[in-house]
């Protein structure tokens, strides 16, 4: 039982779509990441996702509609539901998900990365 230290260990990398894992719950994994400009479409088969903006502002893409996220904002994207996040300007977010998500979902690209603990 630590704390745990948000602005320290966002300051520990700089890489953009590369989830850092900080934290564990349950079957869960707590997650920071920094990002900025177009992620990839894509959907989990078995996971929700929340993602929590700490600094910057988020849009959130679905097929039929967009939701922008303002700082100490999250939204909750439902298994099966695809989307895409998109930053005009580097956004750092807290993500809660289960431990078996994969940042990229049912798409493996450039941007597929397994998440390291800090």
């Amino acid at each position: 039982m630590e704390r745990v230290n948000l602005a320290q260990k966002l300051t520990l990398f700089n890489d953009h779509w590369k989830p850092r894992i900080v934290g564990e719950l349950n079957d869960s994994h707590v997650k920071l990441v920094k990002v900025q400009g177009e992620f990839v479409w894509h959907h989990h088969e078995d996971e929700d996702e929340l993602f929590l903006v700490l600094n910057g502002r988020l849009q959130m893409q679905f097929r039929d509609k967009n939701v922008w996220l303002e700082e100490g904002e999250f939204i909750i994207v439902p298994r099966g539901v695809e989307h895409r996040p998109v930053a005009p300007e580097e956004v750092h977010l807290l993500l809660l998900e289960p431990k078996s998500t994969l940042n990229t979902g049912n798409v493996m690209d450039e941007k597929t990365a397994v998440a390291e603990w800090i």
